[in-house]
């Protein structure tokens, strides 16, 4: 296993505001980890960080090695919270764009995802469903062959057992050089396939663990234990 992501005294502040705050992690390859905290404790801005869609305030972040540019950008799949492709667009026409945007791209297998999705290559954008979106957007994230897959809330909004052949997409479509994040609130549903579990509160470290050494600490699931640290 390689380290990708290193964080040293990681900080986001907004005026007053700290997003994050010193953060110190490192996530090495081969993993597929989840992100998880409460909203307002720092994923998405940890998640834009490592994609140099933010600038740190103070403290480093590099990606696989690198700092965050380029040459650290060409290294991850980065599937946002929200829709981002253009919605007039027809479902063959965003796979061509991938194709020709992203020399990583794998074009058979993304065909082939969004086939077995039942999703009709004519349709725009615009006409799917909120739920067939996600679908189309995480299959031309993972049909990428990156070496980190950054999941901002993937299944958010599809049917349970969509959520299943996701989850297998996400398992089947990357190799032991890579590491996936997940940041989600369905924890139930996700930790069957999660390798590790970083918690964030508030902008810092909660906890990084392996999921055995979370049961074998605790005696808990992670998701018992995400209710337990979060409890209101």
């Amino acid at each position: 296993m390689s380290v990708l992501i290193e964080c040293h005294g990681l900080t986001k502040s907004y005026r007053k505001f700290e997003a994050l705050r010193n953060l110190d992690i490192q996530i090495e390859s081969g993993r597929i980890i989840g992100l998880l905290g409460p909203n307002g404790s720092g994923k998405t801005t940890f998640i834009k960080l490592a994609c140099g869609l933010l600038s740190p305030t103070s403290g480093t972040i590099t990606i696989g090695g690198h700092c965050v540019g380029v040459e650290s950008k060409k290294l991850i799949a980065y599937l946002p919270d929200r829709d981002y492709l253009p919605d007039h667009m027809r479902a063959r026409d965003l796979l061509d764009m991938f194709k020709s945007f992203y020399e990583d791209f794998n074009y058979s297998k993304a065909v082939d995802m969004i086939t077995r999705l039942n999703i009709d290559l004519s349709m725009r954008f615009r006409q799917m469903s909120k739920g067939t979106r996600e679908k189309v957007q995480l299959a031309l994230v993972m049909s990428r062959e990156a070496q980190i897959y950054l999941l901002d809330e993937p299944i958010a909004g599809v049917d349970p057992a969509a959520r299943d052949y996701i989850l297998k997409t996400i398992i089947s479509n990357y190799n032991e050089n890579a590491a996936v994040i997940i940041s989600t609130h369905l924890i139930y549903d996700i930790e069957p396939v999660l390798d590790e579990v970083i918690m964030l509160q508030n902008g810092t470290l909660r906890l990084h663990k392996t999921v055995g050494q979370i049961k074998a600490d605790t005696g808990m699931t992670v998701d018992q234990l995400f209710r337990e640290v979060y409890r209101c």
